[in-house]
């Protein structure tokens, strides 16, 4: 079931999120449906507060990156990367700084250059609630940053400079009144 996406200005985009335990109602189909969802949007990352809940989880599938040529020396680690992260915590980041241009579904129409570490170490549960601890680099590394970001309550415009957060505060009010124009299924504040 595709699930409404939850807009810039939603308060629970700002909540830091509390974990939950195996016994969690309809985890499974939970999972389910934010893979849908974030799927029937073209994304490639979602945490639960986009779709209201404000748990520590989120959903990552970078498997689309493989097919774009930016990627083709990383196009084996990407092709096969879906996960499930619950209750994850980041360890430690590491490596050098580098800018990529990000996105947010919940802040549909910005996009802005961020700063983020190239390698993670992460602990965390997936669906069938076994716990792992990995480290992964690259995109990888960065989409799930952005994600463990949105459980922690911290949005990518909130690493912007305070220059180009003023530059972009005009869309993002926009946003928040629902003045925005998307191909799938968003909830604006009320």
């Amino acid at each position: 079931m595709i699930l409404p996406i939850r807009a810039f200005g939603d308060a629970v985009l700002r909540k830091h999120c509390h974990e939950i335990n195996k016994d969690y109602p309809e985890l499974k189909s939970l999972v389910d449906n934010m893979f849908e969802t974030m799927h029937s949007a073209n994304g490639i990352g979602l945490a639960a507060p986009q779709v209201g809940l404000d748990i520590r989880l989120f959903v990552v599938d970078v498997s689309p990156l493989a097919e774009d040529e930016d990627y083709a020396d990383i196009a084996d680690e990407l092709k096969d990367f879906r996960k499930v992260f619950i209750n994850a915590k980041i360890l430690e980041e590491s490596g050098e700084e580098w800018k990529f241009n990000e996105g947010c579904l919940s802040i549909p129409d910005v996009r802005e250059d961020v700063k983020r570490k190239e390698t993670i170490l992460i602990e965390y549960y997936d669906e069938n609630f076994v716990k792992h601890t990995d480290t992964f680099s690259d995109m990888r590394a960065r989409v799930i940053q952005h994600e463990y970001d949105h459980i922690e309550g911290i949005l990518f415009t909130d690493h912007l400079s305070s220059l180009k957060k003023k530059l972009v505060k005009g869309k993002l009010m926009k946003i928040s009144h629902g003045d925005v124009s998307v191909t799938y299924k968003m909830r604006f504040p009320k």
